[in-house]
């Protein structure tokens, strides 16, 4: 079996699969607020995932907020920036066409609910957003901008956004800078002290830890308002007894990514060769194709095919692969990150996307590109549209 959709949820790693064996075997179990020996010693193991996870992002142990997640994590900051402020002039919210649905879902709520005016900044045919497009509305009245959210790395191309350039301009401007880092964190390196960011995010089942546990990493954290009151934990910033070994597991996720930084840049290898190799046989076409991206996502099409058709097919050969498709009688449609991209139907409708990670088996592309070579021969005979 190969799996091929880490972008969706990546698999517990081998090192996080052999702390959790021994961890639940051994404990502690205690709530680690409370101030008895094994509660200490359950807050000292947690505090511990905390500053491993702040080592290797680069950020203070006291710029990570532990929560469920990123979404969690998204509509905290949101929420702490714009809820009951609009009056205060600031009254615009600029995000870019390809964020995630947590970050247009925010912003849009937060149109309807308090009256920001919210606005898409452009996105470049190769996926990244256009930051002279940003410079401009930026310029045009900066005091008005409330907050610039913009993603580090697309989940359905794997495009690398020019973040740290974006948090320069925001950082110039006084303008709060929310960088969704999802897909981004844990995939490849970054340093959150060097990334002019002002507000990033962490999923633990993104980077091969529990689902159900993440991280907000605030450059100022006392910015931050309480989502979730509760009974003052995180500093009283995110209420309710912490999943403290689903933080653990996030160290230990974090820490092996720093250990096997080698298999990222092989990996990466590994996706052009296997993407040479398609472009050459077949008029595929690789959305971002030009744009640095994540090591492990390739977003490809063959115009005239289902997408979905091609995701069956693999699915019988025991690849799992992603379409960005929704159904609807049928008739899949193109994905709002590829309109905002300029891709036409032929080529949107067709997109599957192939996502890997540095604990993908060595030769996960080979097989997947001799998969995909039957099932483009295959369903090119009987194209779809």
């Amino acid at each position: 079996m190969i799996y091929a959709d880490y972008n969706g949820s990546a698999p517990l790693c081998r090192e996080v699969i052999d702390y959790l064996k021994d961890r639940l075997e051994n404990g502690p179990y205690s709530n680690p607020n409370a101030i008895h020996h094994l509660g200490q010693k359950t807050k000292m193991a947690m505090e511990n995932a905390r500053a491993v996870c702040a080592k290797t992002v680069g950020a203070l142990p006291k710029q990570i907020i532990f929560n469920s997640g990123s979404t969690e994590g998204i509509s905290q900051v949101f929420f702490s920036l714009l809820y009951g402020k609009v009056n205060e002039g600031r009254k615009r919210i600029l995000i870019s066409g390809i964020e995630h649905s947590a970050v247009i879902n925010c912003a849009q709520f937060y149109s309807d609910d308090q009256g920001y005016e919210v606005t898409v900044i452009p996105t470049q045919q190769n996926g990244q957003c256009d930051v002279n497009a940003l410079k401009e509305i930026i310029n045009s009245s900066p005091e008005t901008v409330a907050m610039v959210a913009v993603m580090a790395a697309n989940n359905e191309t794997g495009v690398v956004q020019p973040y740290k350039e974006i948090g320069e301009i925001c950082q110039s401007t006084n303008i709060p800078f929310v960088c969704d880092t999802t897909q981004f964190i844990g995939k490849t390196p970054f340093n959150f002290a060097e990334s002019h960011i002002d507000f990033a995010f962490v999923s633990g089942h993104k980077v091969g830890a529990m689902t159900g546990a993440g991280f907000i990493l605030a450059k100022d954290p006392t910015l931050l308002r309480p989502l979730v009151i509760g009974g003052g934990q995180e500093k009283s910033l995110r209420g309710g007894t912490q999943n403290y070994i689903g933080f653990e597991t996030i160290a230990v996720a974090m820490n092996t990514f720093e250990q096997k930084k080698e298999k990222v840049e092989n990996l990466q290898k590994k996706r052009m060769d296997f993407e040479k190799k398609l472009k050459e046989k077949f008029p595929v076409v690789i959305m971002g194709d030009d744009a640095p991206r994540l090591g492990g996502t390739t977003f490809i099409s063959y115009p005239g095919i289902h997408g979905q058709a091609v995701q069956i097919e693999l699915e019988t050969q025991d690849i799992y692969v992603t379409t960005s498709s929704a159904c609807s009688d049928n008739e899949p449609t193109t994905s709002k990150v590829l309109k905002a991209m300029g891709i036409t139907d032929d080529v949107g409708r067709g997109a599957v996307r192939i996502s890997l990670g540095p604990c993908s088996p060595e030769d996960a592309y080979d097989k997947i590109y001799i998969a995909l070579e039957k099932a483009y021969e295959k369903l090119g005979k009987i194209k779809s549209f």
